[in-house]
């Protein structure tokens, strides 16, 4: 208020929504100038005052119907419902102004839009807007796909395939089969993984997008000002940037770490020896996924995790599902650990941590953080802007994806809240649109159904609420889960374990969140999602014909387990006695 007041009381004068005698007691607990507050007053009321005196006079003049339907009073009665919607373009014009004051504006533009980083936010927001043909840039420093294909999404899953395929080997028995042998080479499947990039590189290179219309600038990009971005010496000007400099694995600072070399999620794609003993930093989903992976290839795996429980944003019984599984195929999780330092001893590696207020140590060939990723907010010039910093570290944007600049957007996991390509993705077509359309048009980003899924086997896949969020939110809701152990299918490709859990809203059908465990789950839980998207309830997945057997049956019989739970007893009483009497 010492800084901004005059701006604050004038634009509080502008909404009718804002009662102005609670404009009066609350500033008279300030310190602001009487002058001030009379004069700024005085203006701020100006035009709303005009605006319903003109009403009031038309209204006056009224003597009879026909005078309803004047031209006059329609006017005013158009501008008096306009006179809201035109404050608010006034207050955020004299904002804008407030805002780019510091800052010369070119007199024209190289670019309709210039993205900072080629990951999967920054490469989505460069498609669209190549595809309504407005001239875009596209800058990256290092490699075209960013973390997803490179360090994260696609490594990760090609990893967990081969994975996968040797623990159905250790498992021929239970498919019937005497035995079933498997040879690999360690350095071999981590090549394989190599592969797997290699082979979907082209989707995100940049000849792919040069031939869509995208000026593909590699370098290192710097931002000057709102409208201005070096690149290596060469300044470029834009109507609008947008910042997707994506995230970086959480490395905290500990005593000793500097005396080992440590692994991340974005290095552990190097590793050609196989680690005998992997200590894994972080019990979540990455964690998790990675953990399964190395005990598979018969890495000794310890999970270190601070919290009481693995996966603790999963409910109790989904969680301990899938930590079961992996403790049965040789991870030991170690919880309730707060680790403190790292020390060796000649070539043996250490790490002390605190458990019960007391030390212990874990030994260890190699160590992998799996903490999280923490957003890229610094190093190309943003801060020299002085954007706004939520408490996660990450860009503060508003429900269009700006920032305070209105012509500089952020997506992807730089802003969150989410750290998911999917959600990236979905971020970054409001951002294409909303600065190409803006001020004619902008779109709020949308939220409300946003699927998530821990590629461990069996896999966690969820959207919408979890019983963990209802209770943390005091939302009322009713249970209904299917045991996957029951499904055909499930039985068929011995893989009959797991839950479709889906919570509604007591006594109705509506969907409030869906969580399943199972194989296949992420795949599974886009019908969960299509129906919360649409409106629809568990009676349409229901009604809805699934093929036999699948494993998309489960969602049908989830629904039918809520139905039967909500049959109308009365209803069925009376009908029994009506086929009684039919058949006397």
């Amino acid at each position: 208020l010492r800084k901004d007041g005059a701006f604050y009381l004038f634009t509080l004068r502008l909404i009718p929504a804002v009662p102005f005698f609670v404009i009066n007691l609350v500033m008279g607990l300030t310190k602001f100038s009487t002058l001030k507050f009379f004069f700024v007053s005085q203006v701020g009321m100006l035009a709303g005052t005009l605006v319903y005196v003109n009403a009031g006079t038309q209204l006056s003049q009224i003597t009879s119907l026909k005078g309803i339907l004047s031209p006059s009073l329609l006017g005013s009665f158009v501008l008096l419902g306009i006179f809201p919607l035109v404050a608010k373009k006034l207050v955020d014009s004299i904002k804008a102004r407030r805002i780019y004051k510091a800052w010369k504006k070119p007199s024209n533009f190289d670019y309709n839009i210039l993205v900072i980083g080629a990951g999967a936010a920054g490469l989505v927001t460069a498609y669209i807007a190549a595809a309504v043909k407005a001239k875009v840039g596209l800058i990256e420093k290092d490699k075209m796909g960013g973390d997803c294909l490179n360090t994260g999404c696609v490594p990760s899953k090609a990893l967990i395939q081969s994975c996968k395929v040797l623990s159905y080997a250790k498992r021929a028995r239970e498919y019937g089969l005497q035995s079933a042998k498997v040879e690999f080479d360690f350095s071999e499947v981590m090549q394989r993984v190599q592969n797997v990039i290699k082979s979907i590189e082209p989707h995100d290179s940049v000849e792919r997008y040069t031939s869509l219309g995208v000026d593909c600038i590699p370098g290192n990009g710097k931002i000057l000002s709102p409208w201005e971005i070096d690149v290596d010496g060469k300044k470029l000007t834009s109507k609008n940037i947008v910042i997707a400099s994506g995230a970086a694995p959480l490395v905290p600072e500990f005593k000793g770490l500097d005396q080992i070399q440590y692994l991340t999620t974005d290095t552990i794609w190097e590793l050609r020896q196989q680690p005998k003993k992997l200590l894994i930093l972080g019990g979540g989903p990455i964690g998790c996924e990675l953990s399964q992976c190395f005990a598979r290839l018969g890495t000794e795996v310890t999970v270190l995790e601070i919290a009481e429980r693995p996966l603790v944003r999963e409910d109790d019984e989904v969680g301990q599902m899938v930590v079961a599984r992996l403790e049965s195929e040789g991870v030991t999780f170690k919880t309730g650990h707060r680790a403190k330092e790292f020390k060796t001893d000649g070539e043996n590696k250490f790490i002390i941590c605190e458990y019960k207020g007391r030390d212990v140590e874990v030994e260890f060939d190699q160590v992998l953080f799996a903490l999280g990723r923490q957003a890229r907010i610094d190093g190309y010039g943003a801060e020299d802007l002085g954007l706004d910093i939520t408490s996660r570290k990450t860009f503060e944007v508003n429900e269009f994806m700006q920032t305070k600049y209105p012509n500089i957007y952020v997506a992807g996991d730089v802003t969150g809240p989410y750290q998911f390509t999917h959600v990236a993705s979905h971020q970054a077509w409001y951002c294409a649109v909303n600065a190409l359309f803006s001020p004619f048009k902008k779109f709020k980003v949308d939220y409300r159904v946003v699927p998530w899924v821990t590629y461990t086997d069996p896999e966690i896949a969820r959207v919408g609420l979890n019983e963990k969020d209802a209770k943390d939110n005091d939302i009322p809701y009713e249970v209904t889960t299917y045991g996957v152990d029951d499904l055909d299918r499930a039985i068929a490709d011995q893989e009959a374990h797991g839950v479709v859990k889906v919570l509604t809203v007591p006594g109705k059908d509506k969907i409030l969140g869906a969580t399943i465990v199972s194989c296949h789950a992420g795949e599974l839980i886009t019908e969960f999602v299509s129906a919360m998207k649409g409106g629809h309830g568990l009676k349409t997945i229901l009604g809805t014909i699934h093929a036999y057997p699948t494993w998309s049956e489960a969602n049908k019989y989830a629904a039918g387990a809520w139905q039967r739970s909500h049959k109308p007893e009365k209803i069925i009483s009376y009908l029994e006695k009506v086929h009684r009497w039919r058949r006397l």
